[in-house]
């Protein structure tokens, strides 16, 4: 049974350390370089590969893809597509609430006079408001930690480390976002997702044989 902020990072050590690591390495380059310099030199390495590729990595960190992986946890536990789904409201509501309170500009507005410069991937729709946070990124982090914290398996921790990175790297690749609207979306899907764990898997109801059991379950019994 869950015990708290300890049990839910110890279960998530395989992606909460190395997450660690990341965070501490990307905020040496935030202070190193500035917010232009960071984001064309994402934006200049591109190709034919990544432009066809990295849409369907930020998709991952949809809300439609959460969704649909919630249904299928429906199959086997209440519980977990209990925790996945709310853990993606609750961080999504945060992240709404931040991105309207700074309504920051996106790339496209604050290089304006440098559209020219940007390299921008053909059919994708580029939005121009509400930058910080990204979105996508909070998702992508938060389903991360959702998913370790369930599987047995804490490895799989790593792969979706490295997923979730990888749709934090799409929003800047794909000119939605800046390095530091992908940095905080990290931690605000990491952050308030390891509080929401943490308080809301002790509650008594979850730990019930009936939330435990899925729709497959039921059709067995």
């Amino acid at each position: 049974m869950n015990t708290g902020a300890k049990d839910v990072l110890y279960r998530n050590r395989y992606f909460f350390l190395p997450y660690l690591i990341i965070l501490c390495a990307c905020i040496i380059i935030k202070v190193l370089y500035t917010r232009e310099t960071i984001f064309f030199a994402v934006n200049a390495r591109y190709s034919n590969w990544a432009d066809i590729v990295m849409p369907y990595v930020t998709y991952i960190g949809d809300g439609i893809a959460i969704i649909i992986i919630a249904i299928v946890l429906l199959f086997y536990s209440y519980r977990s597509s209990f925790l996945l789904i709310t853990g993606y409201i609750i961080t999504s509501v945060v992240a709404q609430i931040l991105k309207y309170s700074f309504d920051m500009p996106r790339p496209k507005v604050y290089f304006s006079a440098k559209l020219d410069q940007i390299h921008f991937v053909k059919d994708m729709y580029i939005l121009s408001t509400h930058s910080f946070p990204s979105g996508h990124t909070v998702t992508a982090f938060s389903a991360g930690m959702v998913l370790t914290y369930l599987v047995k398996n804490k490895l799989w921790g790593a792969l979706f480390l490295v997923i979730a990175v990888l749709v934090g790297f799409s929003r800047i690749y794909l000119s939605q976002h800046f390095f530091e609207d992908v940095l905080a979306g990290s931690v605000i899907g990491t952050v308030v997702t390891v509080l929401w764990l943490s308080w809301i898997d002790r509650r008594p109801f979850l730990q019930t044989s009936r939330w435990n059991r899925g729709l497959l379950s039921r059709r067995k019994l």
